[in-house]
């Protein structure tokens, strides 16, 4: 069987499992399911980027994919005037003063001589300019805060036509990747010439303290209070169901218009998704074939070689892991999108790093096809193993008495199925399978 032939089969099964889910249990759940495929593929075509192109371990997608979230927040959220007016100037302020706190700090290294000078210099510029941006930046946030804290307490964002403009949250998403790209180019400026398991550490740990300030900083994203009602860039249900025209189209095709509402927002999401996909799809693939890429996969392979060739390593990976990172920040502003709210607390590692490095694995390593089949397939698992794990439990505790202890604990097991599948996957696949199912060329 020729490779066209084996990746063919392998996506027909995977629309198989979708389409099936659509019979067997509604379609709605089916686009739903469908949605986050998309985005969980190009989450996993940006770590593909950065590991299967580079070699770079990066376990912080998490932080990335927030950031992408809080760009749509920043973006296409209404603007709060009042607290713009109360504190806006004052947080402006002390990020200019923080900003040229940094810089005099690198100036003074440079300037100054080696020696106790340079120290005690870096220590009192850092210091003094700690203190100056806490008391304008303190003062700024509360006055923020302040400003109707049970809706907002933040300063909103750049949408000026609120609702009506929902087309905002669109351009958030490119928003989104320049954050993240931003935020990567820091990281990766300090950490890159890591080992690859202090890498990993490394941009973990920064993933963890992004979450932590959106989850502590109510002036910017609300923090645990989350973000509520974003504009959406597709119409919305009530709209459609009282659109004489829609309804009369939605009975015509014989669906219940409330039932054709949804579906009909779903397909628009799914739609601008796929273009997205493909639009990435396509760029990286080229890229792959480039002497670009090919550099890449040369400097993966044997550093020492391609360095001793004139190659720039560290600018290198320095390049890819800010555009993989920008990757997952357009993956994160659409995910926030399509929730239609950000909400801090749910950045979980289990699901945004976990589980798009298991896609990654899965569906090959070094293959842009093999991570769309696996982001596919492996969210499509994570959502549906758990109530079809139900089912089984059921079926095999059916003639079991109601008191049993073995039928309760069997039931009780079912909320595990997740884990157990993924792991089982992962286990089958590097076993039989060590490249993944559509293995680099």
């Amino acid at each position: 069987m020729n490779d066209t032939l084996r990746n063919t089969q392998y996506f027909i099964i995977v629309a198989a499992l979708f389409i099936g889910t659509g019979f067997l249990e509604s379609w709605d759940l089916a686009l739903q399911i469908l949605n986050f495929s998309l985005i969980s593929a190009i989450m996993a075509l940006g770590v593909n980027l950065q590991w299967g192109y580079a070699g770079l371990f990066n376990v912080g997608i998490m932080g990335f994919v927030a950031l992408g979230g809080l760009a749509t927040v920043l973006v296409a959220l209404p603007p709060e005037p009042e607290a713009v007016a109360a504190g806006g100037l004052r947080v402006l302020l002390a990020m200019v003063i923080g900003a040229a706190t940094v810089v005099g700090a690198i100036l003074a290294w440079g300037a100054l001589p080696k020696g106790r000078l340079r120290a005690l210099g870096m220590i009192a510029i850092l210091v003094v300019g700690f203190f100056v941006f806490r008391g304008v930046f303190d003062g700024g946030v509360a006055a923020i805060e302040a400003v109707n804290p049970a809706k907002a307490g933040n300063i909103g964002g750049l949408n000026i036509g609120g609702k009506d403009w929902g087309w905002m949250t669109i351009v958030a998403w490119p928003v989104g990747g320049l954050l993240a790209a931003g935020a990567a180019w820091v990281i990766g400026k300090t950490a890159l010439g890591l080992r690859s398991d202090y890498l990993a550490i490394a941009t973990l740990g920064i993933a963890e303290i992004t979450i932590a300030i959106m989850k502590n900083e109510d002036w910017l994203s609300r923090g645990v209070k989350n973000v509520t009602g974003l504009p959406r860039p597709t119409p919305y249900e009530i709209d459609l169901q009282n659109s004489p025209a829609f309804v009369e189209r939605a009975t015509g095709l014989g669906f219940d218009p409330v039932t054709a509402s949804t579906l009909s927002v779903k397909l628009i999401y799914a739609g601008l998704f796929a273009v997205v996909l493909l639009l990435l799809f396509v760029l990286l693939q080229r890229a792959l074939k480039s002497p670009w890429g090919r550099m890449m996969r040369a400097i993966r392979d044997n550093e020492v070689a391609a360095e001793a060739m004139g190659k720039d390593v560290t600018a290198r990976h320095l390049q890819v892991f800010v555009l993989g990172s920008a990757i997952c920040g357009i993956a994160g502003a659409m995910m926030t999108t399509l929730d239609g709210q950000l909400t801090p607390g749910a950045y979980q590692p289990l699901r945004f790093t976990f589980l798009i490095w298991v896609m990654v694995i899965v569906g090959g390593s070094g293959n842009n096809l093999g991570s769309v089949l696996g982001g596919f397939l492996i969210w499509w698992l994570w959502v549906m193993v758990e109530p079809l794990g139900l089912g089984l439990m059921n079926l095999i505790t059916a003639g079991m008495p109601d008191g049993s202890w073995l039928r309760g604990h069997l039931l009780e097991s079912a909320a595990h199925m997740r884990l157990l599948t993924m792991g089982l996957v992962l286990l089958l696949v590097l076993r039989f399978s060590p490249r993944g199912l559509i293995p680099e060329k």
